[in-house]
């Protein structure tokens, strides 16, 4: 269905915040969990899913690079999403009287220095837009939810403190996953590839299959290693590297990969995102 995309949690949580900033004026469909999230899509009732798979703090989303190679979904995108966390309370609430800060574990820590100054005592609730609902529905002047601007004004709540987290360069990154693959035209600049693989269980089988990508000047920006089905000895590999499959180095680099490699699959290739481009450019 054209002009919805799913996410895994309640309105007002980041995840449904990006989707909004990526594809205004779409349909957000929240979903209880990522597998449903990939399952709107594989079944229609959306056209897209935006899934978290890193943030800037907390590092590696759980779960996401192991659903992704058998969801049977493709990655089209990628977006970034600034994290702001704002404190929000009852309507006559303040900031003297408040004594409990409602949010998801990851957001508490990520606001430390505002829960140690204001002397709050945090409580952990499943997530950052299920707190602000919460408190919505609980009549209480002594609690603040720790959430989105989105999330306060989803459940009518007002917002006492913006930006109220400790590392101002707190960000998620998203990968937006489709039924079909689309990807840029084979000249685009500024492509992206996702892929995982295997590789065979020989000696030096990871430095060889890696070798291809540095004799063929390709630029690996994410390698990431998980174990399969809880084998230590069954380890598969998510890469992303800059470029099209269709270009000679990139071509080149999967080949040689592909050789030493018990399995090879890419998962899409994408635009990258702008604020990947001004990250690289502050790198140089």
């Amino acid at each position: 269905m054209s002009g919805v995309i799913a996410f895994q949690g309640m309105p007002g949580a980041y995840s449904d915040l990006a989707c909004r900033s990526a594809y205004p004026g779409w349909t957000t469909l929240p979903c209880p969990s990522f597998e449903a999230a990939m399952a709107a899509v594989r079944e229609g009732r959306a056209a897209l899913a935006m899934l978290p798979c890193e943030n800037s703090l907390a590092g590696r989303v759980p779960d996401i690079h192991r659903m992704l190679p058998d969801s049977g979904l493709f990655v089209v995108g990628e977006h970034y999403q600034r994290v702001e966390h704002c404190l929000l309370a009852h309507k006559g609430a303040t900031l003297e009287g408040l004594k409990r800060a409602h949010s998801h574990p990851v957001a508490l820590g990520q606001v430390l220095n505002l829960l140690r100054d204001r002397g709050l005592e945090p409580v952990i609730e499943a997530d950052t837009a299920g707190a602000a609902k919460l408190l919505a529905e609980k009549p209480s002047l002594e609690d603040a939810a720790i959430a989105s601007s989105l999330a306060g004004e989803i459940y009518g709540l007002e917002i006492l403190l913006r930006n109220v987290e400790d590392a101002a360069h707190n960000t998620t990154r998203f990968y937006v996953m489709s039924r079909q693959p689309a990807p840029p035209a084979v000249d685009a600049v500024n492509t992206v590839t996702t892929f995982v693989f295997r590789v065979r269980n020989i000696p030096a089988a990871l430095y060889k299959a890696l070798g291809g990508f540095a004799t063929n000047g390709v630029n690996m920006t994410k390698l990431e290693s998980y174990m399969l089905d809880g084998h230590f000895t069954a380890t598969q590999f998510l890469c992303d590297v800059d470029g099209h499959p269709e270009h000679p180095g990139l071509k080149r680099a999967l080949e040689e990969l592909a050789f030493f490699s018990r399995e090879l699959r890419v998962l899409g290739s994408y635009p990258a995102h702008p604020y990947r481009l001004g990250q690289m450019a502050q790198a140089d």
